[in-house]
Formats: C-alpha cells, structure tokens, sequence
C-alpha cells in the first residue's frame, strides 16, 4: 500500500485555484479609469475606507455584504450573493434590476467592455493601497503594468 504524501502548500493551492473567481477579460487600466469616472464619488478601493458605498477593496470573490462596518440594505444582506466576476459583470449592468431593493442609486455600464474593464480592475484591489488620495493613481500604474505581462 502507497502513502501519500502532500504538503500544506500544495493544499492551499490547489485549494485557492479551484475556490478563485474567473478573471475578468478586460483591461484593468481602462477600468481605473471608468473606476474614478463612474465609481469613486460613492466606493473607495481603500481597505476600510467606506464612503456612500462600501470599500471595494478585495471585493472579487467577497460574499455580499459582509464588511461589518458598513450599513448594507436587507436586500443585499439576504442576496447571498458571491462577488465573482460573472456576479460582477451582471450587477454592474443594471444594479436595481439585478437586485431590487438595493440602495445603490447607480443605473449601471451599459457598454460590456466598460464593465468587463472596471471587473479587470477591481480584482486587481488585493494588495493594500496607500492610504492618499491618489491611491486610485497607483493602482492604475500596477493594473497597466501587470496588463503588459
């Protein structure tokens, strides 16, 4: 009889790649940029830093509603909604219509690039922006040159 022998590492990888979200197929530069046009007014991508909207910071593959020091509408608390970003892609087309009852007063992107490129960006919120008010200007120099490679 063969033992097998795995280590933790190897777990953990196998286990974040199968439990990971789908990567979005834009361009995260292009994102931070409908980002600041369209999003920025009311969702910092600032860990902790909620405004009219919750922080988005490491929002890919987040449950719906549970950052603790944010005042969520019952309708998002009871979605149990994933944000993967299929879920992403499709809220973003039209908030109110994917999830009525929600507090978020945005109509949505119509343009399917435009929402495929916020997505890319977002995702890239997973390391801890610095903490000025050109934050969004730094993550979109890390999204561009993580696009070139």
């Amino acid at each position: 009889m063969k033992v097998l022998t795995v280590s933790l590492s190897t777990v953990l990888v196998v286990t974040s790649t199968l439990a990971s979200p789908a990567r979005a197929t834009g361009d995260p530069a292009r994102g931070a940029d409908v980002f600041r046009q369209n999003c920025s007014s009311c969702h910092s991508p600032e860990r902790s830093t909620n405004l009219v909207g919750p922080s988005l910071f490491s929002v890919v593959g987040r449950p719906a509603a549970s950052l603790m020091d944010f005042s969520y509408s019952s309708a998002m608390k009871s979605s149990g909604i994933i944000w993967t970003t299929d879920q992403l892609l499709a809220y973003l087309k039209a908030p109110r219509r994917y999830l009525p009852g929600v507090k978020m007063m945005f109509p949505g992107l119509a343009d399917k690039q435009e929402r495929e490129n916020v997505v890319s960006f977002l995702a890239t919120l997973r390391t801890a922006p610095s903490s000025s008010s050109s934050a969004i200007a730094s993550q979109t120099s890390k999204a561009a040159r993580d696009s070139e490679d």
